[in-house]
């Protein structure tokens, strides 16, 4: 089974080897058919501490880590300018 990934932008980096990431998504109300916006955030590992708060990341599902922390940095998509 494949592991899943999901791209979202680092909302913090103040814990030493942990992101925690942000995704957005878009879905459609089932009665009013607006589009709405659904954000989420994520744990994940970074163990070089190499994101920075802002960059755009790709994180993939991995074995947990901590309690809270199951999300692994794959890569950085876009560094914040």
């Amino acid at each position: 089974m494949p592991k899943r990934t999901l791209k979202g932008k680092v909302k913090s980096d103040k814990m030493d080897k942990t992101i925690v990431v942000q995704v957005a998504r878009n879905k459609k109300h089932k009665l009013y058919h607006k589009i709405m916006s659904f954000t989420k955030s994520f744990k994940a590992h970074d163990e070089a501490n190499d994101a920075k708060e802002g960059d755009t990341v790709l994180i993939e599902e991995c074995a947990p880590y901590s309690k809270e922390k199951t999300w692994l940095l794959k890569e950085i998509v876009e560094r914040a300018v």
